[in-house]
């Protein structure tokens, strides 16, 4: 069978121009030469009514939106139904459960919006297998799974070396054990929860004398942290704030186990996130609880905490009791496991990958 010529993509991500969703999207685009609207997230409606009148040129073959903002999908879906676009959609979320976890009254009306997005779209790429299945599920024709990879690569030397340089740095002793996490501090007012939170809390539980908790990032949480932290703020509680993104690896090497906290419902199960790629690619073995994941990437390469999110005090009273009593033999032996998951996170398959399921999903409309 003869396979189609050049086709004409409009790409574009909600989280906003030049946002980490756009570097992804542009790199899983980046053999199909697509053309690249520039979302503007602050001014997102305004965004919607350029879109439609892209959509309206009909000079593109397909419409490809990385997220699930509602000015997006909707630009998506009137452009399906009134200029007959086809358009491929990707996300690392569970639309439904993961806007609704914001603005609970509009659940109803968010299931709907998740339902007719799949329904009408082409094809649907998920970051997890997870949610492709759930987009199977609600009505996408084809799917595939694109779960991301880390945008660095480090080597044992160069991991060693930033170790070294990053500990002596921020005042942590070669010895100490360091768990740590690196991610935007967003605060959620509903369960009074940022990424670290977890960390902070059960250290201030923990007796170990040489355990230090690193955590890298800012947002709005950190001044909750920091207060948390009380009289362990920059003695075994310590804080970078923001860091240039190059330079996270280094961050990551000073680690000794990284935390990957999900809450085991309609959000978190369907996640990956980034920092599972980020982590393997650092060495780094992690901590997370009881999410699909935890079993699907190995056993024996992370450890699994009871408990329905981070912030409930059995996953707390686990990771206490991991921080207690976790060995760096424990600790090598799941790094020493972890190179074996690289293969998931490869950046160039996942590139080659979507550039045949989009071409396969354009082939196959084209069919008489």
């Amino acid at each position: 069978m003869s396979r189609p010529g050049p086709i004409r993509v409009l790409a574009f991500a909600t989280q906003g121009s030049g946002g980490d969703d756009e570097h992804r999207l542009r790199r899983l685009t980046s053999n199909l030469n697509p053309t690249f609207f520039g979302f503007a997230h602050a001014s997102k409606w305004k965004s919607f009514t350029q879109l439609l009148r892209l959509m309206r040129e009909r000079t593109n073959d397909v419409a490809i939106m990385e997220g699930t903002g509602l000015a997006g999908g909707a630009a998506l879906l009137l452009g399906k139904l009134m200029f007959g676009l086809p358009y491929v959609l990707s996300s690392g979320d569970a639309i439904a459960p993961f806007l609704a976890a914001k603005y609970p009254l509009g659940a109803p009306f968010f299931r709907l919006y998740e339902k007719l997005l799949c329904h009408y779209c082409a094809g649907f790429v998920g970051w997890t297998p997870y949610l492709v299945g759930r987009a199977l599920t609600l009505g996408a024709p084809r799917g595939m799974t694109a779960p991301g990879w880390a945008p660095f690569k480090q080597n044992p030397e160069t991991r060693r070396r930033s170790r070294v340089q990053l500990r002596a740095k921020l005042g942590i002793p070669t010895d100490a054990l360091v768990f740590g996490i690196a991610g935007s501090l967003t605060w959620s007012r509903r369960y009074k929860y940022c990424y670290g939170l977890e960390l902070v809390q059960a250290a201030l539980k923990s007796e170990r004398a040489d355990l230090r908790v690193l955590i890298v990032g800012d947002g709005e949480g950190l001044p909750y942290l920091k207060q948390m932290a009380g009289l362990e703020l920059g003695e075994r509680i310590i804080f970078t704030g923001r860091v240039a993104r190059e330079q996270v690896p280094g961050y990551l090497a000073a680690m000794d186990v990284g935390s990957l906290p999900q809450s085991v419902d309609g959000v978190g199960n369907f996640r990956y996130t980034t920092k599972v790629s980020e982590y393997i690619a650092a060495g780094l073995p992690f901590v997370t609880g009881q999410i699909p994941a935890a079993y699907d990437l190995g056993l024996d390469c992370l450890w699994r905490l009871r408990g329905s999110a981070p912030w409930d005090p059995q996953f707390l009273s686990d990771l206490t009791r991991l921080m207690d009593s976790v060995t760096l033999d424990n600790i090598h032996a799941k790094s020493d496991l972890l190179p074996g998951l690289a293969h998931r996170f490869d950046e160039c398959a996942q590139v080659a990958s979507f550039t045949a399921f989009v071409r396969d999903v354009l082939e196959e409309r084209r069919q008489p």
